[in-house]
């Protein structure tokens, strides 16, 4: 390695990209494409930076394995900031499985660390839990350090485990200390402010309460019956009945919780679920169809009692009945949580980490434009989706995940 490289390649390890590109800028043999990559994504040039790093791969020659491989990590790590979930993580996986073997452990962990967060992102937190089990950061740059507890953090908000998020921020506080890079204290800095936001709201007999994360992991532990309306699901205790895809029984769940212990009026029940406000004699017969099937739901945790005017629910033994609704209101709240970590998201990176049709993102996209919530920048193929902030409250019991058992 010339002096130029090793000195451009410690400017980029201490997050200096400019001076790095001081270095190599006006050079276009492979080391230097490579470096001129990693420095273009610091600088936020994401797709100049595929490129860069693609054509870097592709001029190491056959036996300079090692070196493609790292290409492939930094180019994974770019898409991953491109939020481009679409590519195959066998290249990847190759990719770490080539660095290990040649003893590259900084490298091999930071590959391992890509696939964990891409997987973070697509909300399979146990296939996450799985990849950062495995990640052995002992002995590794402190800046690699910070990033793995970030992600243990991550997990473990997302999973509701509030105190193994706690220590693991710490953690990625201390290593990032130490690594000096400013990025990443702002990142640690960000991250533990969710603990101390609201991120959720409790509606109990009437009244209104914020929860914040900690407080979330407490009810659902109290054994109440939880109508859960950030997961689309009923929670008593350990046992959890999802409703993600039967939205009329949600819908009627939701109704009768609220209006708990009191009973709810047919026709109220009616324009809940179904959106008819004068309703006739089939959506009353509708009704109580749809009342039976949620007493299925409920089997065991709670009964569904008719009245003279309606229905209301009883929960069984000795139950509370307590409804977790959003921070915010509406159909879309797991698209803005997702849009609002600030990268620039495509339709089709949407749609895999929320499980829908891209034609189901772009319809609600649509109308979140028109509404003013989110703006578009690209077009075709390079469209990508923004979202200002949200502040005041987190929105992690918004992103796509299911809750753990208990």
């Amino acid at each position: 390695m010339d002096a130029l490289i090793a000195a451009a390649a410690r400017a980029l390890a201490t997050g200096d990209a400019l001076g790095a590109l001081k270095r190599v800028a006006l050079r276009d043999d492979p080391p230097a494409l490579a470096l001129r990559g990693i420095a273009m994504a610091q600088l936020g040039e994401h797709v100049r930076a595929r490129e860069l790093l693609r054509l870097a791969a592709r001029r190491f020659g056959s036996h300079e394995e090692l070196a493609r491989a790292r290409c492939v990590v930094a180019e994974a790590e770019v898409a991953l900031a491109m939020r481009d979930l679409a590519g195959s993580p066998r290249s990847l996986g190759a990719a770490a499985a080539m660095l290990e073997a040649r003893a590259d452990r900084a490298n091999a962990a930071q590959a391992r660390l890509i696939a964990a967060r891409r997987l973070l992102l697509l909300g399979r937190l146990d296939e996450a839990a799985a990849a950062l089990a495995g990640l052995d950061t002992q002995g590794l740059p402190a800046a690699l350090e910070a990033l793995a507890a970030l992600a243990a953090a991550e997990l473990a908000l997302r999973s509701l485990h509030t105190g193994a998020a706690g220590a693991a921020l710490t953690r990625a506080g201390e290593a990032a200390q130490r690594a000096r890079v400013p990025a990443l204290l702002a990142e640690v800095a960000q991250a533990r402010s969710l603990l101390d936001r609201p991120a959720a709201r409790q509606l109990r007999s009437g009244a209104e309460q914020p929860l914040r994360l900690d407080e979330v992991a407490t009810l659902l532990a109290s054994g109440a019956l939880v109508v859960d309306a950030c997961r689309r699901g009923l929670r008593a205790g350990a046992q959890w009945r999802s409703l993600a895809r039967r939205p009329v029984l949600f819908a009627l769940a939701q109704a009768l919780a609220q209006a708990w212990p009191a009973d709810v009026a047919r026709p109220v029940l009616i324009a809940s679920a179904f959106g008819f406000r004068q309703p006739d004699e089939t959506h009353r017969a509708r009704l109580r169809v749809e009342i039976g099937r949620l007493r299925a739901v409920l089997a065991g945790l709670a009964d569904i009692e008719a009245s003279e005017r309606g229905f209301a629910l009883q929960p069984r033994d000795g139950r509370e009945v307590v409804v977790l609704a959003p921070p915010i209101d509406g159909q879309q709240g797991a698209l803005l949580a997702l849009l609002c970590d600030g990268a620039p998201w495509s339709t089709s990176a949407l749609a895999l980490a929320l499980g829908a049709s891209q034609r189901t993102v772009q319809r609600a996209l649509a109308e979140l434009e028109d509404a003013g919530r989110v703006r578009s920048i690209g077009q075709g193929r390079a469209q990508r989706w923004l979202s200002p902030p949200l502040a005041g409250f987190t929105t992690i019991l918004l992103l796509p995940a299911a809750l753990p058992p208990a």
